[in-house]
């Protein structure tokens, strides 16, 4: 995890040498510095997300208190029978924020809006401020309230979608009073060196919960770059269990996924010997990996209790039986590589093509120079009248790129038109036309049967209109190309080549969602039960997951319009600086002989200069590409 801050920290370093080097060469505009500060702080912001999923009393939390908080002596997070996780709860570190544990409650149900947008408006949360970190007993009575539950009656639990008649076998409760969660959604912001270096973990309740907050199952858990789904070796993989592994581990597949076969410590029999325990564990491993189709190297036998125990009293020889350190291992080595491939594929390439662009134009400015250059030299002992001959070429020259301008300037005002078609796709307003298409398709009716006709236009008309983007993306991509290879062939300059617009990332999260999706739409428990606030909290869920998706798309269409069109018509406007520079240097040069040396002597230092300025990119590509040790 250190390791891979380090290189997001160079990374980070090496866009920002990158962004001073464009002011010091006057390449900078407003939209290009403003992207650039974006990749900054978004890869400072950046989070890397371990899920933790499980049924009730399997050791989940206890297997957080040994992976994350031995060094405190003692269990920090309340993981003691009876007293279970009752909503969502994230463990990171915001230092703007300060240790504290943050709770949004349960009452947000009756609103429209998702936990990801409540998480912008902080002021509908409790927060409960940690003034000693390092004290256990603070820090763990302040974790306490994620276990808090209350009495409500029927009708509230009703109105916050916690509870339905049908679902129930037999009648309400005797004193007609629902146990419900106090709170829907917890923030344990703790300064834990893993914590503070971007980790993210996501400690969710039990299947109850996870069908009744459908954000799990459509964003935060198929957002996690890791899934640990925790059994207990005791019980194996039970009717529940399998019904958590398919609709919302399986299906939440981002990153790698992982099954920690937990409690391993009550097969351990002192009638038996050591290989005899191995055997029955091993088979129990070989068991689970056949009822979830699953690699065994993916399942890890443990014991979280032990592993704890193992910490805190510096006893390697239980640590290593307990299992946990192959688990964290396992957990480092192939987490923290994806997210890094994930990086690599949107910021690399966005800030590499950056950094090629402006290498291009360098090209083509020291091209220019080197043409002057020469043709000054060549000048050398020629007389006044062929000098004027010169002159009125270039003039000519000059008059003729000009009205060249012309054409470019309505080929810019062409590709802005199309430009603005291409985004206005996947705008908002053009999200919100689909939105309101699926509720006029669903005709109100929040039952699966409204539901499936809803998201049959939603599906469709997003992927139509990802499919128009694609088109018309390949279409400015090609006119830009003709463009470059115009100024090639005709005035020399260097031949970019425009990258293409890649929408697979966004292609393929619509898909996954619809994927999600469909899985929540058909599951038993949907089909059954028709509850109406579940199915109107999924749809809700499922448009803002799409608005933002949309939103980022449309940003990453921008960002490419701009990294293609900028540079051609900064290479138009640097060419025909290079024109004026060249007649006035005739110009000067034709009234008096004596400073050609002088001119040709300019030329080189700039030459010179340029020179070093394309051993700067090429250092920063370097950086840039710099491999994750």
């Amino acid at each position: 995890m250190a390791e891979f801050k380090r290189w997001r920290d160079e990374l980070a370093k090496a866009i920002g040498d990158y962004r001073t080097w464009m002011e010091q060469q006057g390449l900078a505009d407003g939209a290009e510095d403003l992207r650039i500060y974006e990749l900054i702080e978004g890869l400072k912001s950046d989070k890397l997300t371990i899920a933790l999923v499980a049924e009730v009393a399997r050791g989940k939390t206890e297997l957080l208190n040994a992976i994350f908080f031995a060094d405190h002596g003692e269990r920090l997070l309340p993981s003691a029978a009876g007293r279970t996780t009752m909503c969502p709860t994230e463990l990171r570190y915001d230092e703007k924020e300060g240790p504290c544990v943050k709770l949004l409650p349960i009452e947000t149900r009756k609103t429209a809006l998702t936990i990801a947008e409540y998480k912008r408006t902080p002021i509908h949360w409790t927060t409960i401020h940690i003034l000693k970190p390092k004290s256990v007993e603070e820090v763990r009575e302040a974790c306490l309230e994620t276990t808090r539950t209350k009495k409500v009656d029927v009708r509230e639990a009703e109105e916050l979608g916690l509870y339905d008649r049908k679902r129930r076998d037999g009648p309400a409760p005797a004193d007609g009073m629902i146990e419900i969660p106090v709170w829907r959604h917890a923030i344990i912001n703790y300064p834990h060196p893993l914590l503070k270096q971007g980790l993210v973990v996501l400690d969710t309740p039990g299947l109850n919960s996870l069908g009744v907050e459908p954000e799990l199952t459509l964003s935060m858990l198929p957002e996690a770059h890791g899934v640990l789904f925790v059994l207990a070796a005791d019980a194996g993989v039970t009717k529940t269990d399998m019904e958590v592994w398919t609709r919302h581990v399986q299906a939440a597949k981002r990153g790698g996924r992982f099954v920690a076969l937990n409690k391993i410590d009550v097969m351990w029999d002192e009638l038996q010997d050591d290989a005899a325990v191995a055997r029955n564990i091993a088979r129990q491993v070989d068991e689970t990996a056949m009822t979830l189709h699953v690699e065994k190297s993916n399942i890890f036998p443990v014991s979280a209790t032990k592993g704890l125990v193992g910490k805190v009293k510096g006893d390697a020889a239980l640590l290593a039986r307990s299992g946990l350190p192959a688990l964290e291992a396992s957990l480092a080595g192939d987490v923290i590589p994806a997210r890094h491939a994930i990086i690599r594929d949107r910021i690399v390439y966005d800030i590499s093509g950056r950094i090629e662009s402006s290498r291009a134009l360098l090209e083509s400015k020291l091209t220019e120079l080197e043409r002057q250059a020469e043709g000054l030299r060549k000048l050398g002992g020629k007389n006044q009248d062929a000098i004027h001959k010169m002159v009125a070429h270039v003039r000519q020259d000059r008059q003729k790129y000009d009205k060249e301008l012309e054409g470019f300037q309505m080929t810019r005002a062409a590709l802005t038109e199309q430009a603005n078609i291409l985004f206005g796709h996947m705008s908002l307003k053009s999200f919100d036309e689909l939105i309101a298409a699926a509720r006029r398709d669903m005709q109100e009716s929040w039952t699966t049967h409204g539901l499936k006709a809803g998201m049959v236009t939603f599906f469709g008309g997003a992927a139509a209109r990802m499919d128009k983007v694609a088109k018309q993306a390949e279409q400015i991509r090609l006119v830009v190309e003709r463009i470059y290879h115009r100024l090639h062939d005709e005035y020399g300059l260097a031949e970019i080549r425009p990258t293409a617009l890649s929408l697979a990332p966004f292609f393929v999260e619509f898909k996954r969602l619809e994927e999600r999706a469909n899985g929540f739409r058909d599951s038993p428990a949907t089909v059954m039960t028709e509850q109406h606030f579940v199915i109107k909290k999924f749809f809700v869920t499922l448009a803002s997951r799409t608005r933002q998706l949309f939103s980022e798309c449309n940003e990453a269409t921008k960002n490419w319009f701009r990294a293609i069109v900028m540079p051609v018509f900064a290479q138009i406007q640097q060419h025909k600086a290079a024109i004026d520079r060249n007649l006035e240097t005739l110009k000067t040069i034709h009234a008096g002989m004596d400073d050609l040396g002088e001119r040709i002597a300019k030329l080189e230092e700039a030459r010179r200069d340029l020179r070093a300025q394309l051993d700067v990119t090429e250092r920063l590509l370097e950086q840039i590409h710099r491999p994750l040790s």
